[in-house]
């Protein structure tokens, strides 16, 4: 099948932003199924940006200098792209004559975004879970490439091909990319993102609960008086909450499960105080007042699960390499089997049981209770299980192409939370010819955290000047 070309729906004026960038905004129309072009369209946005330099004497549109992409491919699976003038990449990349897209993945930002209400115009949940089949890594390099054969139509062959820059899923999604369309490509860069080829989620989760309990354990180190605050604060939410938990703001409800999932943010930059702010705060509205302001309760629901449900949504599947596997909740049963996260089970008797063991927080497991507890991801609760019970997925990787590949890969892999540096290790042995900068003091948000330790390392392994 001959690829698709997105079609260009607008293109707005350049214009200047903060940081002396010249900003571009597009609109494009690809197919809902690649297989299917003729078929339902959905709308992708993006913008571009190139450093703005006034010149003495303006330039006519023919001497127009046309630079190569260098597209941004986002982490989630579910969250859209920065502005240009707040990503470090601008900072970093533009400088080396790129010219930077920020392309919002299809479901995310402003590419027909998901959410309940816009999947209830989809139909009801078999039609929400044929719809987001659509969503995972394979459609959204199929959407890359029209996008890209859209954009550089009248572009002369050798700046036809672009460089692309994954983080997290986008580094996922960048091993597909090289999968299914390393013609496209000029060269890829990598972040935290170099994912098991060919392990499952149970798989998956098994390495990084691992890994979760370490950061478990330097939580406690460095806040040891949590230990007993946790347990305080999980039976005040068991006694103040019931059976169904604390309601809150939204409409959601604070569970002692809902609360043990703070620990996604372990896994970052400044996250084991970010915990233990929220911790504090709460300890202290309860011996204060004996309720939580809504301020707390705010920023307890104010999370990654309600504002980017395809997050919850599609993140086991994203683990999905091929046909014959399913997620099933598999962070759940992987959880359950662990003791220390018997909060899982539904026969736990409460913090009391732990003695003198901490209560656990999760990291990036997804568990059915959140279509329990979230009050976006309530009115999905049975889309979500169509799709974790569902095992046709198209394959996510070619090990055979990877293993010839002639793509140039930098890639930076860390002490990850998220993505298990043995796995990634194994990965990276079946890349041909990638380079990788690994380091133990740099954490998962490291390009946004810590970005002049990272891409100017990457970019060394490209220029050949580490020797």
């Amino acid at each position: 099948m001959a690829p698709v070309v997105a079609r260009l729906v607008s293109e707005s004026k350049p214009r200047v932003v903060p940081g002396k960038l010249l900003v571009k905004e597009f609109w494009f129309e690809v197919p809902l199924d690649h297989s299917k072009p003729d078929a339902k369209t959905v709308r992708l946005f993006a913008r571009s940006a190139v450093k703005h330099e006034k010149p003495v004497v303006e330039s006519s549109p023919a001497e127009v200098i046309q630079r190569p992409f260098l597209v941004f491919l986002q982490g989630g699976p579910g969250f859209g792209t920065p502005a240009p003038q707040d990503s470090p990449l601008s900072k970093h990349m533009l400088d080396r004559g790129y010219e930077l897209l920020m392309l919002d993945q299809r479901g995310t930002g402003f590419s027909c975004p998901v959410s309940a209400n816009t999947l209830e115009i989809v139909g009801g949940p078999r039609e929400q879970a044929d719809y987001l089949k659509h969503f995972r890594a394979d459609t959204l390099v199929r959407d890359s490439e029209a996008v890209r054969l859209c954009l550089t139509k009248d572009y002369p062959p050798e700046k036809k091909k672009w460089s692309t820059f994954g983080q997290s899923f986008g580094g996922l999604m960048t091993l597909t990319y090289l999968s299914l369309a390393p013609e496209g490509l000029r060269e890829c860069f990598i972040t935290g993102g170099l994912a098991a080829l060919d392990k499952g989620p149970e798989e998956v989760y098994q390495s990084t609960y691992r890994k979760v309990m370490e950061r478990n354990s330097a939580y406690y180190k460095k806040y040891p008086e949590d230990i007993a605050t946790v347990k305080w604060l999980a039976d005040k939410i068991r006694d103040m909450g019931g059976d169904t938990g604390i309601p809150l703001p939204a409409g959601g409800f604070l569970t002692v499960q809902r609360l043990m999932t703070l620990g996604l943010s372990l896994g970052m930059h400044g996250g084991i105080d970010t915990v233990h702010n929220v911790i504090l705060r709460m300890k202290g509205e309860l011996d204060q007042f004996g309720v939580f302001t809504r301020f707390t309760l705010n920023t307890l629901e104010q999370d990654s699960w309600d504002i980017a449900p395809i997050y919850s949504l599609l993140h086991e599947p994203c683990w999905c390499y091929g046909p014959g596997v399913a997620g099933n909740w598999a962070a759940e049963r992987v959880g359950k089997s662990l003791d220390e996260f018997q909060w899982l089970r539904k026969d736990w008797s409460g913090p009391a049981s732990l003695g003198d063991k901490p209560l656990c927080f999760s990291g990036e497991m997804i568990y059915p209770f959140l279509f329990e507890t979230c009050a976006e991801l309530i009115k999905l609760k049975e889309t979500a299980q169509i799709l974790a019970e569902y095992d046709a997925w198209e394959p996510l990787y070619d090990i055979e192409q990877l293993g010839k590949n002639e793509v140039p890969v930098y890639a930076a892999s860390y002490n990850d939370m998220y993505v298990d540096i043995d796995n990634a290790r194994v990965t990276a042995t079946r890349i041909k010819g990638i380079k990788v900068f690994e380091t133990n003091v740099l954490f998962h948000n490291a390009l946004r955290a810590r970005a002049e330790d990272v891409i100017p390392q990457l970019l060394a392994l490209r220029d050949d000047t580490i020797d």
